[in-house]
């Protein structure tokens, strides 16, 4: 069973506490040893924190005072971030306030797409990948996944497993969307996090609402399996969260600690049964591409 915390943040001014918070609740300590640290936010589109599709600088920016509180001031702090398809990060870190936020806490915003890989080989529901690894996250001591929480075409859900879809550094991510689920999967037992910190405090369901939440959890399927049922879908109907406990990325069995999960569950501002229709639809499209053997992406 895994820790998962749900904190309420009541303003900005309260972020940094809240994190501790967050932190403390799941009895996550920061060891004196670390010296590389990877940060993964959700920077995957040009929409920005106020959309609750986007992880808000301002909480990163937080997190790394926390991190050079906890641990040391020199440390080796990474923000990190790939290209997608419809996504150029020199662009959109203009737009999404975090190429100031990087320059002001000086810290490198590294393009992984840009950066040293290796290839990677993993096996998920008996299919061999292989994935390129930046070797940024390679070689970090702690890897923390800072991801979102809204609904996504395909996958139903996007949260921290999705997040990690972020760190391959090919840039023409849709070639894997008729695999996603898998993908999803394989990505997170090549560079699993250490921690993840889900931004909250914006949601994006079936409109934007301000919900002042932050979650973590040392388990990404737990925490994404608490985030599903705060909107409104059960976990067991998502496919990348039974594979993920199935490969043993983690696990769906979890503890809550802090505030309740119906506090938010009723803030959420869920989806209807026509939204949901369409989703199962997009879902179906995917499946039915595959099964007729549509030529499959370069593994």
């Amino acid at each position: 069973m895994s820790v998962v915390s749900l904190v309420k943040v009541g303003n900005y001014s309260e972020l940094r506490k809240a994190i501790e918070r967050s932190f403390e609740l799941i009895g996550f300590h920061f060891t004196q040893n670390l010296r590389k640290i990877v940060v993964k936010p959700n920077m995957c589109c040009y929409s920005d924190y106020s959309t609750g599709e986007t992880t808000d600088p301002r909480i990163v920016a937080e997190l790394l005072d926390v991190l050079r509180g906890s641990i040391a001031t020199d440390l080796q702090i990474s923000v990190v971030e790939s290209d997608a398809s419809a996504m150029k990060l020199k662009y959109s870190s203009k737009v999404l306030g975090y190429e100031k936020m990087c320059k002001e806490k000086r810290v490198p915003l590294v393009n992984l797409t840009d950066e040293r890989n290796e290839e990677a080989k993993v096996e998920v529901a008996g299919h061999s990948y292989t994935f390129s690894l930046p070797t940024t996250i390679k070689d970090a001591d702690l890897f923390i996944n800072m991801p979102k929480m809204k609904y996504m075409l395909g996958t139903e859900i996007s949260c921290a497993m999705k997040n990690i879809y972020g760190c391959n550094p090919y840039p023409k991510k849709f070639e894997y969307h008729q695999y996603l689920d898998e993908v999803i999967v394989a990505l997170n037992k090549i560079m699993k996090p250490d921690l993840c910190l889900l931004d909250g405090i914006m949601v994006r369901g079936k409109c934007t609402r301000k919900m002042d939440l932050l979650m973590a959890s040392a388990d990404p399927v737990a925490l994404d399996t608490v985030a599903a049922k705060i909107m409104g879908i059960n976990p067991k109907r998502i496919s990348h969260i039974v594979l993920a406990e199935e490969e043993g990325v983690g696990t769906s069995n979890y503890e809550l600690v802090g505030e309740s999960l119906q506090v938010f569950a009723r803030r959420f501002p869920k989806k209807g049964m026509a939204d949901k229709a369409r989703l199962m639809v997009g879902r179906l499209a995917l499946s039915t591409l595959r099964n007729l053997g549509f030529k499959t992406p370069p593994f």
